[in-house]
């Protein structure tokens, strides 16, 4: 029987950056990533992101304030309520189905557009979830380039909203792929105020 004590985990952390500068060494990246895995990949790389990113405050005025870097991103009321509804879906959402999320959408602008005449509202989201229309590409592109303006282009990487594949398998032979659109800004980063809490559609 052994007796040893287990490793602690600092002991273990020890010997995997051992192992893996080994690996680096050797030229063998491959069996690095494939020892790591893709999904744990990513994860370290989110946790390396951490120390350089801003927390993004939303106050109560849908103001957006990248707080630990002291500056306000300055946006449009429809490129905020686009963001807003961004952010209330982690999981992500694919451009051809955004008209299941119309009713979120005319809720993120009305709040965003103080004063707006609805009908006008309801124009310019009717003009985002229509999927042969191509306003929502014209809204993102002026959020990515409004964080490119404040940001290196890694650390905006996390702020804009960007594409995200996801393969499905069903049954044995059929493979079919979401093409998603994402923030991946940890939610934890995320500071909404009590007004600005997610509205969420209805079904």
């Amino acid at each position: 029987m052994n007796n040893e004590a287990p490793y602690t985990v600092e002991e273990i952390a020890e010997q995997v950056s051992i192992l893996a500068k080994q690996l680096h060494a050797a030229g063998r990246k491959d069996l690095l990533l494939k020892a790591i895995g893709a999904p744990l990949l990513e994860e370290l790389r989110i946790e390396a992101a951490k120390a350089k990113l801003s927390r993004l405050v939303i106050t109560e005025d849908y103001r957006f304030v990248l707080a630990d870097y002291q500056k306000e991103v300055e946006l449009q009321p429809v490129h905020k309520a686009v963001y807003l509804l961004f952010l209330a879906h982690p999981e992500g959402i694919e451009f051809k189905r955004l008209a299941d999320y119309r009713d979120e959408l005319i809720k993120y602008y009305t709040a965003t557009a103080k004063g707006l005449d609805r009908d006008k509202i309801i124009e310019g989201v009717d003009h985002l979830v229509n999927p042969l229309d191509n306003a929502i590409n014209e809204k993102c592109s002026r959020i990515k380039k409004t964080f490119l303006d404040m940001m290196d282009e890694y650390t905006a990487s996390y702020y804009i909203i960007s594409s995200h594949t996801q393969k499905h398998f069903e049954g044995s032979n059929r493979i079919w792929y979401e093409r998603l659109k994402i923030i991946t800004l940890p939610r934890e980063l995320v500071v909404l105020s009590s007004v600005a809490s997610s509205p969420r559609r209805t079904s």
